[in-house]
């Protein structure tokens, strides 16, 4: 379980890889529809 930011709205919010590859994985923020990359948003791992 990793705790990501959004880097247009700054919300945070958890993701869970079902694989251990984050490279090409992209999330789409649930508060404002911004779609970014996993491996530069990364805060921490919970």
């Amino acid at each position: 379980m990793l705790l990501l930011k959004c880097p247009k709205c700054g919300q945070k919010m958890k993701y869970n890889s079902a694989s251990g590859m984050l490279t090409k994985k992209r999330k789409r923020c649930v508060y404002c529809g911004h779609s970014f990359k996993v491996t530069d948003s990364i805060i921490k791992k919970v």
